[in-house]
């Protein structure tokens, strides 16, 4: 079941109200009827939604409660969510995770997954920030992008705005705002790509997976060129609220870390992945110490 956020807002007020009333109970864990489960929306987040069926029929087996699913419209409001308990579990970006870590720090990572090549990324649980332009822009460096116009993906986006405001203008001496005549957010890695294959921007920092599911389906990997590409990054976390119950953690972490399953596999396969991986809060002390 997918809930729109006007729905889930209605849903959700008399437990909002009740997290209210429990300033004397903080050690009383959560024991959720329904998981709510939410991602960040990198990119076509119905797509996304789809390609994690597997995973939300997993949950439910292993947790025997309704599985919904909250699709945002932005990064903020994934972190709003599992901070307020709106959202129980959740697939973060690693800046996004850091932003909710700190603002929480009992939203615990605890899975992310080992991605398989494809022609931006090699295979591995990492990927690249990615400065990409047209292929037959006249763009070949830094120095040519200056007056350009860039977009960035979301202020709370890893590859397509902390490492490109952070690590990129730090390595080249630059400002984004004053090297560039005009920036703008589009709210997706997608929306980046196709603003840049479109015409309408000149130049965009996109995460190397993204690009990859981006361009290669519809045949025009050839038609963008990049030309910065960043260290490797840590890959997207899951993460849960750490107030859930230590049962329903232990069963949530089964799920991707424990037994293998047809579903699993299915998941696996959708991910273009090839296994899930352990990850902890300092598997991204990297991020935390970039946006320092």
């Amino acid at each position: 079941m997918i809930l729109s956020p006007q729905r889930l807002l209605l849903c959700l007020t008399p437990i909002v109200l009740a997290f209210s009333c429990m300033n004397g109970h903080a050690t009383n864990c959560e024991k959720p009827t329904k998981l709510r489960f939410s991602l960040i929306p990198q990119g076509n987040v119905q797509r996304d939604v789809a390609e994690l069926q597997p995973l939300l029929e997993e949950l439910r087996a292993a947790l025997r409660i309704p599985v919904e699913v909250y699709t945002p419209h932005s990064y903020g409001a994934v972190i709003e969510g599992l901070v307020s308990g709106a959202i129980h579990i959740a697939r973060l970006g690693p800046a996004s995770y850091v932003e909710a870590n700190r603002i929480d720090p009992q939203v615990t990572a605890f899975a992310s997954y080992a991605h398989k090549a494809n022609a931006f990324t090699p295979a591995g649980a990492f990927y690249f920030s990615l400065l990409v332009v047209r292929a037959h822009s006249e763009i070949r460096d830094i120095a040519s992008l200056r007056g350009k116009r860039l977009v960035l993906v979301d202020p709370e986006s890893t590859s397509g705005a902390l490492i490109p405001k952070h690590v990129f203008a730090k390595t080249f001496g630059v400002r984004l705002e004053t090297h560039f005549s005009q920036i703008g957010y589009t709210g997706s890695h997608d929306q980046s790509v196709n603003r840049v294959l479109e015409g309408q921007a000149d130049a965009a920092f996109v995460g190397s997976t993204n690009l990859a599911a981006a361009v290669e389906d519809s045949g025009r990997s050839r038609e963008v060129r990049v030309i910065w590409r960043s260290d490797p990054i840590p890959r997207d976390p899951f993460v849960y609220r750490g107030q859930l119950c230590d049962l329903y953690k232990q069963k949530i972490t089964n799920v991707f870390l424990g037994h293998e399953s047809v579903r699993k596999a299915r998941l696996l396969s959708n991910l273009d992945a090839t296994r899930f991986v352990p990850v902890t809060n300092e598997s991204y002390q990297t991020l935390r110490e970039i946006n320092n």
